[in-house]
């Protein structure tokens, strides 16, 4: 059972000590580090205030380590994401994502980006607005891929939208071989950005001319990366300004 070392971690993770754990949950010191020692266990009730403090479920409390995902996935940090100019287009199928990308890589090709500049950034996002019908009777998704458009190159050749990222501060995460196990690495990566401002005070925030969220995958070293950035209503940043220009 994983109980004792799982709270250590979660609260390490919080920058919680001891004691300021066991005035939120209404214990003693002593029994907190009489619970991360494992010489005591919580009663259910107090098992159910542990999960909801740090927004987990009471199986991977107990059951799962979750220092483990500490060579997955890096600490969350709020970045300032400089402005910037895109083409972008929008796919729905059966696998959008694949499709999206063969489509963006080709128009990058014969517009002359990838002669221009051959490390031209994509990123990439979820489309929302498909219908149930479609996903439930045809199987099919959106996804949405853009090119960042590095300073000085121009381009008439058509079949994109060419769209302006207005600077916006982002809490990211970078998620390590994302696609092992992209069913629970990549969400997982957003749950902890979301467990992340609820605990800063942060505040999801929609606003014209800046995304969302979006991802950007890349290799280093012979290793695929993630990096996944979700818009704040940041209070402060992190003063790490990422250039796409």
């Amino acid at each position: 059972m994983y109980l004792g070392k799982n709270i250590q971690y979660l609260r390490k993770q919080r920058k919680i000590t001891q004691e300021g754990f066991s005035e939120q949950m209404a214990v003693s010191r002593q029994t907190v580090a009489k619970w991360e020692s494992g010489d005591a266990i919580p009663e259910l009730e107090k098992l159910l205030e542990i999960c909801d403090f740090f927004s987990c479920k009471l199986d991977e409390l107990v059951r799962k380590s979750l220092s483990e995902n500490e060579c997955i996935y890096s600490e969350v940090k709020v970045q300032t994401v400089k402005p910037f100019k895109m083409a972008r287009y929008v796919m729905i199928s059966p696998q959008p994502e694949n499709d999206v990308n063969a489509y963006l890589k080709h128009w990058a090709t014969v517009s002359g980006l990838l002669a221009f500049d051959k490390d031209a950034k994509r990123i990439g996002w979820d489309f929302p607005f498909v219908s149930l019908e479609q996903k439930n009777r045809f199987g099919l998704n959106g996804y949405v891929a853009a090119y960042i458009l590095p300073q000085g190159f121009e381009t008439t050749y058509p079949g994109v939208e060419i769209a302006e990222q207005k600077e916006a501060d982002y809490a990211v995460i970078t998620i390590r071989k994302p696609f092992e196990n992209a069913f629970e690495r990549i969400p997982n990566a957003y749950k902890k950005i979301m467990q992340y401002l609820g605990a800063k005070g942060f505040k999801e925030k929609a606003e014209d001319n800046i995304l969302s969220y979006y991802e950007y995958v890349y290799d280093k070293e012979g290793i695929t990366y993630m990096d996944v950035f979700v818009y704040v209503n940041a209070v402060t940043s992190g003063n790490l300004h990422t250039d796409f220009s």
